[in-house]
């Protein structure tokens, strides 16, 4: 199957149709008018960049520097998770609690994938490694900002509701535990309602990409089926880690809701 190349050309008409959103965006007091610009530049460049990157990356399979892209990519989440709350927990703690989250889910069901299932050698060859990382870190990370943001921002509505459970001599995995678990139903709503609509209602990008590349949708569909799996376990493990991480910190020692362990953006 042809490969049809896309011009520079061809993908500035698609750029209009982000520059005519970000102008409807003012007459509506949306707001979102800059953020949508901003967005649409950051992904032109990113990704030309990367593309780059991955093309030396591809020749050389070097697992040294496959190890620092790698590191850079989830630092990148890490803050990108501390970026989208409106409330955080302060200090380190704001970037900690989603890296170490991001780590423990997205790197182990990572190496997993590849080591068990797709059964490369080597491991870590980064025409594999690299894409199924990045999936699994841009899918967790979009988890985890939901799950932390919806704990921390109920915390602090119902922080009476939960300091008088308090008082009633509830710890404080009680006092707070409905808010945990609709915290980590809300990071783990998206990828449950991408599962439901899969190949019903939408064609999920990278069966899309492998179809339009020529694979056939066979495969492609394989390919699919075990990158949902992995991304619904990865945002799965991911949300329910950094949520009961936040939800930890916001208590001391004596069961007491520490409030001022939050900052504002």
């Amino acid at each position: 199957m042809k490969v049809v190349p896309l011009s520079p050309f061809d993908l500035s008409l698609a750029a209009v149709l982000i520059l005519a959103l970000a102008i409807l965006s003012w007459p509506l007091k949306l707001q979102l008018g800059k953020q949508l610009l901003v967005g649409g530049l950051r992904t032109t460049v990113q990704l030309l960049l990367i593309g780059f990157i991955l093309k030396w990356l591809f020749a050389s399979a070097n697992p040294g520097w496959l190890a620092l892209m790698a590191m850079v990519m989830l630092l990148a989440a890490g803050r990108e998770v501390m970026r989208r709350q409106q409330r955080r927990l302060a200090g380190w703690w704001g970037f900690g609690v989603g890296t170490i989250s991001l780590f423990l889910s997205s790197f182990s069901i990572a190496l997993f994938a590849l080591t068990m299932v797709i059964s490369i050698h080597p491991w870590y060859e980064p025409q594999y490694a690299i894409p199924l990382l990045g999936m699994l870190l841009g899918n967790t990370m979009n988890g985890i900002s939901l799950g932390l943001d919806r704990l921390i921002q109920t915390v602090w509505q119902q922080r009476q509701v939960i300091e008088a459970r308090l008082l009633l001599g509830e710890p404080w995995s009680q006092a707070v535990g409905d808010v945990r678990r609709d915290s980590i139903r809300s990071g783990l709503t998206p990828v449950i309602n991408a599962m439901m609509a899969a190949g019903l209602v939408s064609l999920p990008g990278m069966m899309t990409g492998q179809i339009l590349a020529g694979s056939p949708p066979v495969e492609a569909v394989k390919y699919q089926i075990l990158i949902m799996f992995l991304i619904s376990a990865g945002s799965g493990f991911g949300t329910l880690a950094a949520v009961s991480l936040a939800a930890r910190r916001l208590f001391d020692h004596r069961h007491r809701l520490r409030l001022e362990r939050l900052t504002t953006r």
